[in-house]
């Protein structure tokens, strides 16, 4: 196993973006929904969208130096990428909140499962979203 770990770490800005992408989605994911589960756990889960607030502004930052290091790969324009990752951000909390919405009026009731869910969805459109207008390489 560290062999594997040693070589992902050696060979990390060998694969393409979406591969570097996905581990370090995978990293934010799991940050972003520790922060959402401990909200829940510490203002009850009928304060389900203050704890998804909660959860995207806590886990936002964190997500933006990972993005700009480890995936993307920029210098320089912090203030004018986190805005433009903010922006990103903001349209992915919408589609979060509608997805949770709909779930959990149809699906489940279960706010561990429909989060979980909603996350995985609204990684695909933030990829797409920094690849192409947060972190654009001019």
């Amino acid at each position: 196993m560290l062999k594997v770990i040693s070589n992902l770490i050696k060979n990390w800005f060998n694969y393409p973006d979406f591969v570097r992408f996905l581990f370090v989605g995978c990293l934010n994911f799991l940050i972003s929904y520790v922060i959402y589960v401990i909200a829940i756990l510490i203002l009850g889960a009928e304060h389900y969208q203050l704890c998804i607030a909660l959860q995207w502004g806590l886990s936002s930052v964190i997500s933006y130096f990972n993005q700009k290091i480890l995936v993307f790969r920029t210098k320089g324009n912090y203030i004018k990428e986190y805005l433009k990752c903010c922006s990103t951000w903001a349209v992915g909390y919408l589609l979060n909140v509608i997805i949770f919405e709909i779930l959990i009026r149809f699906v489940t009731k279960n706010v561990f499962i429909v989060q979980f869910v909603s996350i995985a969805a609204v990684s695909v459109m933030t990829y797409v979203l920094f690849k192409f207008f947060a972190f654009k390489k001019q």
